[in-house]
């Protein structure tokens, strides 16, 4: 009787050794890196910081931002996708970067489908055209006449080449019947302050960076993408309103994993995320900044990502857009 218990307390223990590691592994042990590929100060970053102390409180472990920026997102891409699967590392940064870069550069250190693992979308800020206040333009109409009558080319400022801002201005110059002289800077902030400046002529940028500029008469809006007009510029038309193309192009700000992470980890950090963007005081801040929250899991996550990566494929051999 005695040995029968002894060999029952011992299977006891050795199933609770071999549940261990698997319940651990379900679980966050130590510190979470959320990796943003990009400078401080753009809207992954800003993303970033707002939803950190969330995630921390949720999770029960500090949540770190560590910005890597470098080749065009791919150097945090890059070391979240060699990072261990163990939902420790992430990836949030605007996923159209993910979506363009395998058409872009010739060779990548690592696979978009099979090292990285989308968790979920977080938002989508739509684009404001926008265009100089020097510019005899007051409207989507006006500017698509404008960009056809002027004698010279207008300066189209971009976040960089091939990004989906540059990508989006392509898009409009094709529908305009009229080409655009193309005008790279470092990322959206400079290419809106170009255009308050006067040093270009039009760009187009995410909401949650070019709103203010418009509200504050830096420069004028004239055309929104998404579904619907944006509160604080009621008076300024969606792509679709005025029958434009790139109707739903924009800035979507995504959260993924390492490739291999377990289905259990990127579905509680899915869960974790999403209730984080319903919170008060982030939700009124994303509103703030246009955005509107995203939060529908992996699955509708990687479907996008296929169709948008599929899109701008083409668009970028189309137009023979190269980095050099």
């Amino acid at each position: 009787m005695n040995r029968r218990r002894l060999g029952q307390g011992a299977l006891a223990l050795g199933l609770s050794s071999l549940a261990a590691p698997a319940l651990r592994a379900q679980g966050f042990d130590h510190t979470i890196r959320l990796v943003v590929p990009n400078a401080p100060g753009g809207t992954s970053d800003i993303l970033a910081r707002l939803i950190a102390p969330e995630l921390t409180r949720a999770l029960g472990q500090n949540v770190v931002v560590e910005n890597r920026a470098g080749a065009g997102g791919n150097i945090g891409a890059d070391a979240v996708a060699k990072s261990p699967p163990d939902g420790h590392t992430l990836l949030l940064m605007d996923v159209t970067t993910i979506a363009t870069n395998p058409a872009l550069f010739p060779r990548l250190p690592f696979d978009n489908r099979r090292d990285l693992a989308p968790v979920t979308m977080l938002i989508y800020a739509p684009y404001i055209l926008g265009v100089a206040n020097k510019l005899p333009v007051r409207d989507a109409a006006g500017l698509a006449a404008f960009a056809k009558s002027a004698p010279q080319p207008l300066n189209a400022g971009n976040s960089g080449v091939g990004t989906a801002s540059h990508l989006t201005l392509i898009q409009l110059a094709d529908f305009f019947g009229r080409e655009m002289t193309h005008v790279p800077y470092r990322g959206g902030a400079p290419a809106l302050t170009a255009v308050v400046s006067g040093e270009a002529d039009l760009t187009i940028a995410g909401a949650t960076q070019a709103q203010a500029y418009a509200t504050n008469g830096q420069m004028r809006a004239v055309a929104v993408t998404g579904t619907h007009r944006l509160a604080p510029l009621p008076d300024v038309p969606t792509f679709r309103e005025v029958g434009w193309p790139a109707v739903d192009a924009g800035t979507w700000q995504g959260v993924m994993a390492q490739g291999n992470t377990p289905r259990p980890l990127l579905d509680r950090l899915h869960k974790e995320l999403a209730a984080a963007l319903t919170q008060p005081a982030i939700a009124a801040r994303l509103a703030d900044l246009g955005a509107e929250p995203r939060t529908e899991g992996p699955e509708p996550f990687r479907r996008w990502l296929d169709q948008e990566t599929q899109t701008y494929t083409q668009l970028i051999r189309a137009n023979n857009v190269r980095l050099d």
